[in-house]
């Protein structure tokens, strides 16, 4: 069966345990990005990871990005949204249908 986990500080995604996920409190990118790479080899098939995270773990998440498993999902923290997830989203339609379909752009 397929897990799901949750990387980010540990503010951000303690709420998420009540939900049952694995949740993996992480500040240093290089333990990130080790984290991630055993996700992958894991069961894991959705890890989300906070926006202030992800911005130095861009060069791991875009290993992942043509993978069918893990789906890697930005969400924003405790600091705010920073609008990276919604550009990830955005990115994403534009390479699946060929245009900018939500947006308009």
């Amino acid at each position: 069966m397929y897990k799901i986990a949750v990387m980010g500080d540990r503010d951000s995604i303690y709420g998420f345990a009540a939900l049952g996920l694995d949740t993996y409190p992480v500040a240093d990118p290089v333990e990130a990005a080790r984290r991630l790479r055993s996700f992958a080899e894991q069961d894991y098939a959705v890890v989300y990871i906070t926006e202030a995270l992800a911005a130095s773990l861009e060069t791991e998440i875009d290993r992942y990005r043509e993978q069918m498993l893990p789906a890697i999902i930005l969400i924003p923290g405790v600091s705010g949204n920073t609008g990276m997830g919604v550009r990830a989203v955005k990115k994403s339609v534009e390479q699946a249908v060929g245009s900018d379909i939500i947006f308009n752009q």
